[in-house]
């Protein structure tokens, strides 16, 4: 057992507890409390505390590892043009086959300076060229194979709405060069998704085979509930697209960096669905972009909409997770709030609520020890643990 003592611990998940301990034992996290002056006793951990290793935190700040819901980590990779651009499968609008797992290079230079920036875990979508992209995947930043990295294979189905997908296929003179077109896609193969699954069920009550279709195979999860859409939509109106069609087939929803979601606010409220906000720093390089900024996400979060804040890596740099909840703070967000935006509320969107975004009791060890304020950006981590194991130190 080891104990990260002489800190201030943010659990997100209550309020922060000064002079704070943390027991690690077998990559999760055994005890959490006061520990004033080296007194473990608040921790219950009983005679196992008096041989436990003890990692004096220096005053410092202990949060969950950093999680960005959004990102194209190693499936876009950085500084070596075509060889590592993998994001985007521009020859057909709907692949809902495809799974960025199957694109990851772990060895992506990105994946290191995320840890270093105390950004412990992310997931990794394909990109917005297509109507369907296809399948993201969690991952942990720490590690040489992607399948050893993995927390969740499929976190959730990815869509697109609005100009992307129109700009690639209209020039390539095809469908979609409308937004009625992405949206009549969507209708046509979540219906072909949904009819499958009948046959299917039919075949199966009579013994008979079914012809396997890959792409209708990859949205039965979609269309059963149970995973989401993850749809990118920067307008109000293709958020509202979004939930119209959601709403339609009974589908589980995201919106994904929703630019304009602070001017339906009562809608995303009304139908319970989360948003994944950003990339909110950078340039206004597109029409569906002119209202972007940091004040978005504490509208809704103020409002009682999940919220996670993204980087949307490679348009912002992943280490700078910590600047944009920091800035986010700066644009009227509480700094409750976007620390949970970076941890706890990413977790809840991805599933992974029970392992990973607090420091309780029972979930696992992906802990980073601050220099300061995690929400000063002048901040850095000195330590950081990922399942307990520690894979930096500063």
């Amino acid at each position: 057992m080891r104990i990260i003592h002489n800190v201030t611990v943010l659990p997100v998940s209550g309020p922060a507890i000064r002079e704070g301990a943390v027991a690690l034992e077998a990559g999760r996290i055994v005890a959490v409390g006061r520990a004033p002056g080296g007194d473990f006793d608040s921790l219950g951990l009983g005679r196992a505390a008096a041989s436990a290793t003890l990692i004096d935190g220096e005053g410092g700040v202990l949060t969950p590892g950093l999680i960005d819901a959004h990102t194209h980590l190693g499936v876009s990779e950085e500084a070596i043009g075509p060889a590592g651009d993998d994001v985007n499968e521009t020859t057909s609008p709907v692949t809902p086959d495809l799974r960025a797992i199957d694109g990851i290079n772990p060895e992506e230079t990105a994946l290191p300076r995320a840890l270093r920036a105390g950004v412990t875990a992310v997931c990794v979508l394909p990109g917005s060229a297509n109507v369907i992209g296809g399948s993201g995947a969690v991952i942990r930043t720490h590690g040489t194979v992607v399948d050893r990295m993995l927390l969740r294979e499929n976190a959730g189905m990815k869509a697109a709405f609005g100009e992307n997908p129109k700009r690639f296929y209209r020039s390539k003179d095809k469908a979609p060069a409308t937004r009625m077109a992405i949206a009549a896609l969507y209708r046509e193969w979540l219906t072909k998704a949904r009819d499958y699954d009948a046959r299917k069920a039919r075949a199966r009550e009579k013994g008979e085979p079914v012809d396997t279709d890959m792409k209708l195979e990859a949205l039965l999860p979609v269309v059963r509930g149970e995973i989401p859409l993850r749809a990118h939509a920067h307008r109000a109106d293709d958020i509202a697209t979004a939930i119209r069609i959601a709403r339609e087939f009974g589908l589980r929803l995201v919106i994904e960096h929703c630019t304009e979601g602070h001017k339906v606010v009562d809608l995303l409220l009304e139908h319970g669905i989360p948003a994944v906000v950003g990339p909110s720093m950078g340039a206004r390089g597109k029409v569906e972009l002119r209202e972007k900024g940091f004040e978005t996400a504490g509208v809704l979060a103020r409002a009682g909409v999940l919220v996670a804040l993204t980087t949307d890596h490679g348009v912002m740099h992943i280490e700078h997770l910590q600047v944009a909840a920091a800035l986010a703070v700066k644009a009227g967000m509480t700094e409750e709030q976007a620390l949970a935006a970076v941890t706890l509320s990413p977790a809840r969107i991805l599933g992974l609520e029970e392992r990973l975004g607090s420091i309780d009791r029972g979930k696992e060890a992906d802990l980073v020890l601050w220099s300061g304020d995690p929400l000063d950006v002048r901040s850095f981590p000195r330590r950081v643990w990922v399942a307990g194991e520690e894979v930096v130190t500063a």
